[in-house]
């Protein structure tokens, strides 16, 4: 399944079909969830069920946990129609009026529900919706999507003001990040995550809401259990991401759990989780590494160049395979320098490989790895090898019908 291209919710789908009862209840779903680091914004992981042929980028993650979380609301809600589903979620996007396409969207956008639901999620994963920005911003990543999942369930359950909800809720969520790191002593890295949970608002601006204690007031009032559940593990989040916990901190933290009307186990385990959660995955937290502006690019850059051959590198292997001359004088240059009329020959044998696969064509244009990140938006039929990952199978077809 590749979730930078077209048909991957189709492709979901078929996948989950043999994984419906995955998850008996809410609790088993947030805890697979935290485990992941969808619930903590920070995606580690993708579920267990889901076969990939190459390695995920943290967006395309963070779209296949955001779509299974969704999903797994509605079934244990007792909703059992995929298609349903789609529909579902389409509407309860669209009456938080959520739909940041484009003008170049619209274009490649198909007319089935399920197309439109690819490119309004891609909306909600991306915190800007410039493409120039994203490659050299390395926190692309909306790190409060698990709101849209309490909102969502708070939509099965038929409750009115959707939009209320989402402003409290982010509300609260912006409020208790803040007075955690003011718990603590600030350092650069604790900047870069209040920075990435600003940003990532979607339903309150930052600058028209102060932070002056009183949401500890509407906490008290807030009964749902699994977004305060989500608030606190949000707290813990905030206090552990520099791997220390004082004295301070953790009264900080028990005092919130306390408001959210917890008992301590579950504030310990809540802070258990969060610690267990960054000692496996401190190598691949992206807003903790410390980068300049020129490294995040190229890093951007490699890490879409190292997506585009490893997708085809099947193509490549064929072509290579059927190019004697260029494999024979490839083997050349691990033993010796080539003069220059061999390199000229590899050139050009090169230049009509990648013209033979459009993604890597690209890079035979003026400017190319500049106008790579932009030709990937447009079409991200760009990304997938010379095979459809997103193609269903006749026997996924036939089961899920």
């Amino acid at each position: 399944m590749n979730p930078s291209s077209s048909g991957w919710i189709e492709k979901y789908g078929s996948v989950v079909q043999k994984h419906q009862d995955a998850f008996p209840n809410f609790e088993a779903l947030y805890g697979t969830l935290k485990k992941s680091g969808f619930v903590y914004g920070l995606n580690s992981s993708i579920p267990e069920f889901i076969e990939l042929e190459h390695s995920l980028s943290e967006d395309e993650k963070a779209k296949i946990n955001l779509l299974h979380a969704l999903y797994f609301t509605y079934r244990i809600k007792g909703g059992d129609d995929y298609n349903i589903f789609i529909e579902r979620v389409f509407e309860f996007y669209g009456i938080l009026n959520i739909s940041r396409s484009g003008f170049f969207d619209k274009w490649f956008t198909g007319s089935k529900t399920s197309a439109k639901l690819e490119k309004l999620m891609t909306s909600r994963i991306y915190i800007e919706d410039n493409i120039i920005s994203k490659t050299f911003n390395s926190l692309i990543t909306n790190s409060l999507l698990f709101i849209d999942v309490l909102l969502f369930k708070h939509f099965l359950n038929d409750h009115t003001a959707l939009k209320e909800k989402a402003e409290e809720i982010e509300y609260l969520a912006i409020n208790i990040a803040y007075h955690a790191l003011s718990s603590k002593e600030i350092d650069r890295k604790d900047n870069k995550l209040s920075q990435l949970l600003a940003s990532s608002l979607t339903y309150i601006s930052c600058s028209e809401n102060s932070f002056d204690g009183s949401y500890r007031e509407r906490l008290l009032n807030n009964k749902e259990n699994w977004e305060n559940r989500y608030l606190l593990d949000m707290a813990c989040l905030t206090v552990w991401e520099d791997h220390s916990l004082d004295y301070t901190e953790s009264d900080f933290i028990f005092g919130i759990g306390k408001d959210l009307g917890f008992e301590k186990t579950i504030i310990s385990t809540s802070i258990t989780d969060v610690t267990e959660f960054f000692k496996l995955n401190m190598d691949v937290i992206p807003y903790l590494k410390e980068k300049n502006l020129a490294k995040q690019f190229y890093d951007s850059m490699g890490k879409i160049v190292k997506k585009l051959i490893l997708r085809n590198s099947k193509r490549l292997h064929k072509e290579l395979s059927q190019s004697a001359e260029l494999v024979a004088l490839l083997s050349k240059s691990t033993m010796r320098d080539l003069n220059n009329e061999e390199k000229k020959k590899v050139q050009n044998q090169l230049l009509d490989i990648f013209k033979s696969i459009p993604s890597l064509a690209i890079f035979i244009l003026p400017g190319g790895a500049i106008l790579l990140p932009i030709f990937i938006k447009l079409i991200p039929k760009l990304l997938p090898s010379a095979f459809d990952e997103n193609r269903i199978d006749e026997e996924e077809d036939l089961y899920r019908k």
